[in-house]
This record gives structure tokens, C-alpha cells and sequence, in this order.
């Protein structure tokens, strides 16, 4: 099990003291098997504020969640432990964007990194198991990443490049991050990056920006579950209209046994109770 964390529209984060005065959109998207869900909050909290909201529900006895967030300290959760890893593509956009300063050093770590994405389409298109990829990625993808962090560690080493130069801090990003961007070499399930969340993460972000935004707190919660539950359905490849009518129709037993009315359990739902009544 693993869980994606993104966030936009971050205001007062480098003071705490101060009180925030600006909204947070936090995406989470949890993945279990081939099960995704989708959630989304806008308020006040910070994206490692609301996950720890989230995970302080599941049971105790559960491991520690796999935590996949873009690396900033706004994304980490402070109440609940998790594994966090860190978004590899984060740390290639860095490169991308300074890619006309140093073309060469850039292309570098940008040909690195295509070559371990070109492991994992390798696993994706033979649909191998976690544990198989893993043993992929440390056979073929381990080396890359490993000759890639000696260089980078030699360019600030021997001088080569600048610490405070554009290219020094992108450098410096992926260090500081090392550990966490490259836990999908240790751990079988983690994910490379957080591309999914930020594609899921467009939708609720489009809805208020079409809404021009929201004008109280509960009106973002409305819309914010609204949107859970829409692109839930649209990642479980269901009608989220057809969806959310069946849930009024059968509004007694969805609150009776929720469970059989999930958007990957409510088709069934559906056949057994038409079986029945024919």
C-alpha cells in the first residue's frame, strides 16, 4: 500500500507564527492492489496535516504507509510515521529548468534518469510483481543511480560547479533528498514519482477555479467530497453520474452495509439485488 501527497497554494509556510491566511488544496491518492482512491481537502491545513488526519483513522495494527510527497516539509506528516519517499521527477524538473545554463551537466542526470524510467516501462509492459520489479531495479537501475550520485557529490566536491549557482542548488535538492527519492530501489511497491497525484490533483483545481474559488469552509468540504468521490469512480473507470444516482437509489442499504457500495464493489451490489428481486 502506498499513498501519493501533493499540495498547491502555499502561503506563510516558512513563518508559523504567523496566521495563515491562505487556502491549501491537498490531493492524496492512496493505491492498494489495482483499489485507487482519490481525496481532497482545501483549508487552512497543510498537505502533512491533513494526511495525518487520514492515516490517525486506519486500524493500529497496520504497517507504516508508504508515503510518496514532492520533498517539501509542508508534505510530511508529524502526528503518524510513515515511509516516506520523495518524487525522483521533482529533482529531474530542477535539471530541466536550468537545462539552457548547463546543457551538458544537465543532460547528464536527465539521460540517467530516462534510463531507470526505461527499466521500469521495461516492468510495467511485462506486468511484473512488486517484488519482481524490484529485483529489476536493483539489478539494472541500482548501478545508474548509484555511478549518478558520485557525480553529483563530485561536482560539488571537487569544485567543478559553483554550490550557489542554479546548478549547485539542483545538485544540492537531490542530495538532501537522496534517501527518500530512491527508496523504489529498497522497498518492492514503492512508485518513482508522484505524476499520478498531480494529474488527480488537476481536477479539484479546475472545479474551483471555475467556481471562482469558494466562499465559505463548507462549501470547499462539499466540494471536496464531491470530487473524492468523482475521481474515485473515474480512476475505478466507473460513470460517477450513474454512480452517484445508484447511491440515492439505494440510499437504506448503502447505509446499512457501505462496504457493497464502493465504486468497485456496487455493480454487484446491483446484479445480486436485481437477481433477487427477478
Amino acid at each position: 500500500t502506498h499513498i501519493r501527497v501533493l499540495e498547491l497554494m502555499k502561503e506563510n509556510q516558512n513563518n508559523p507564527e504567523l496566521e495563515r491566511k491562505g487556502m491549501y488544496t491537498t490531493g492524496i491518492l492512496a493505491v492498494k492492489g489495482d483499489q485507487q482512491i482519490a481525496l481532497f481537502f482545501t483549508g487552512r491545513q497543510t498537505a502533512g496535516e491533513n494526511l495525518d488526519d487520514v492515516l490517525q483513522r486506519r486500524a493500529e495494527e497496520l504497517d507504516a504507509i508508504m508515503h510518496m510527497a514532492d520533498g517539501s516539509a509542508a508534505s510530511r506528516t508529524k502526528e503518524v510515521e510513515t515511509l516516506e519517499s520523495n518524487c525522483l521527477t521533482h529533482g529531474r524538473r530542477k535539471f530541466v529548468e536550468i537545462y539552457e545554463a548547463f546543457p551538458e551537466a544537465c543532460q547528464k542526470v536527465i539521460d540517467d534518469l530516462a534510463d531507470v524510467y526505461q527499466v521500469d516501462a521495461f516492468a510495467k509492459a511485462r506486468q511484473l510483481t512488486d517484488e519482481e520489479r524490484l529485483k529489476l531495479r536493483q539489478t539494472w537501475s541500482k548501478p545508474i543511480i548509484d555511478n549518478l550520485e558520485v557525480w553529483l557529490h563530485q561536482q560539488l566536491d571537487d569544485r567543478i560547479v559553483e554550490p550557489n549557482s542554479s546548478l549547485g542548488k539542483a545538485i544540492k535538492y537531490c542530495l538532501k533528498r537522496w534517501t527518500e527519492m530512491t527508496r523504489f530501489l529498497v522497498f518492492p511497491g514503492a512508485v518513482l514519482d508522484n505524476n499520478p497525484c498531480e494529474r488527480t490533483l488537476k481536477a479539484p483545481i479546475l472545479n474551483r477555479k471555475n467556481a471562482m474559488f469558494y466562499k465559505t469552509l463548507h462549501g470547499a468540504l462539499i466540494g471536496d467530497i464531491l470530487m473524492s468521490v468523482i475521481d474515485t469512480c473515474y480512476l475505478a473507470g466507473e460513470n460517477a453520474f450513474d454512480y452517484l444516482l445508484q447511491l440515492q437509489y439505494h440510499r437504506a442499504d448503502v447505509l446499512k452495509n457501505p462496504d457493497d457500495w464502493l465504486p468497485w464493489t456496487y455493480r454487484q451490489s446491483l446484479w445480486q439485488r436485481e437477481g433477487k428481486q427477478a
